[in-house]
């Protein structure tokens, strides 16, 4: 169903690249975020895909398209249809149908057809992202298609990919799940944002995923792949308040891709701190054996509200920016010395808060 060479999937597909719903009828959701980045022109595009309650007939059952725009701008559209949602189990793919003349069963189709015969709706794989969805109460709508060259999955280059939250992930202990599906990549194609189009080629893209049937309670989250004069750096970095079994976790970390290699920053290989402001400052430091990082975010800009799954459906409960100001140092410790390795800045970072209890500041303990 979806040509994507085998030989490149082996080496830029992560675990966890498929499809979680396991067909059963507990609370569920699955999320997926697709990014392009226009350094030409300052701005970038953000993509966020998501069902809940898949086996339908729920209260909160249903599918949304959100895109966080030119400007940060805002734009929604949600699908209630559960049965015109459709996504693949051993690959990425997924694609949720509104308006359409079909009379079959959702599926992926080659972008001219999906064109052809769906005026509302997307679809979504490893080397694509194509769509269309319009406000209709004020007519601001976004036509979007693009084909994607991934760089860096979430691993070393050349070997297999890891799993972000470890091997845990692989458990419904840990809940949500979070996997970055692509911590670089080369988007080419356009995207018409309200009747102007932004055609690009080899611009920077990045897409993750979350899922499960608990929701945290609390997260923050720097995601960056466009540095000024380093073209070969990715940086995602996170922490959130989540169940496992019976009590809260607060759990963090930094992942680096440079030059071809991967620096870990997780809970069980470092130690992770952070202490992050309710809105406007990010600040996170990461020591291991080996190396050590300290990363600063910052942005003046008020932040444009999205919606996330929650135990109550898709809500407003986070904040973000696309147009963070991001300083990033990465140094090698070697006998008890400390070299800088890389130093490196951005105006294009995405900065997020979300969930509750956002009165003070969060600081690791």
């Amino acid at each position: 169903m979806l040509s994507i060479p085998k030989n490149l999937l082996d080496f830029t597909q992560t675990p966890h690249s498929g499809y979680h719903w396991d067909g059963s009828n507990r609370r569920f959701f699955e999320g997926w975020y697709y990014r392009v980045t226009l350094p030409e022109i300052q701005q970038t595009i953000a993509f966020m895909y998501s069902i809940e309650d898949p086996s339908g007939n729920h209260p909160y059952s249903g599918g949304a398209a959100q895109i966080l725009g030119i400007n940060d701008e805002y734009l929604c559209r949600t699908f209630p249809d559960v049965k015109k949602f459709w996504a693949n189990r051993d690959v990425l793919g997924l694609g949720h149908w509104g308006k359409t003349n079909l009379q079959v069963s959702p599926l992926y189709l080659i972008p001219s057809e999906f064109t052809h015969h769906i005026p509302e709706g997307y679809q979504a794989t490893a080397t694509l992202n194509q769509g269309i969805i319009t406000d209709p109460a004020t007519g601001n709508y976004c036509r979007w298609e693009y084909e994607i060259q991934p760089i860096y999955a979430w691993g070393n280059k050349n070997s297999l990919q890891q799993s972000t939250a470890g091997w845990l992930s692989f458990s419904q202990i840990f809940e949500p799940g979070w996997q970055i599906l692509m911590a670089h990549g080369l988007a080419s194609g356009w995207i018409d944002w309200h009747g102007k189009i932004y055609e690009f080629t080899n611009a920077p893209a990045y897409s993750e995923k979350n899922w499960g049937g608990a929701f945290p309670q609390k997260w923050f989250w720097l995601n960056c792949n466009s540095f000024i004069n380093q073209p070969d750096l990715a940086l995602t970095a996170g922490g959130g308040r989540r169940g496992v079994l019976w009590w809260m976790e607060s759990v963090a970390m930094i992942g680096i891709h440079y030059q071809g290699k991967f620096y870990e920053f997780v809970p069980w290989n470092s130690e992770v701190k952070w202490q992050i402001q309710p809105w406007g400052r990010w600040q996170m430091q990461a020591k291991n054996l080996n190396y050590e990082i300290e990363l600063t975010g910052t942005t003046h800009l008020p932040g444009t509200a999205l919606r996330a799954p929650t135990t109550n459906g898709l809500t407003f409960c986070c904040r973000d920016t696309m147009q963070g100001e991001l300083n990033l140092e990465l140094r090698e410790l070697n006998g008890g010395k400390s070299q800088v390795i890389l130093n490196a800045s951005s105006n294009l970072c995405g900065l997020e808060v979300g969930g509750e209890d956002w009165d003070n500041y969060w600081q690791s303990h």
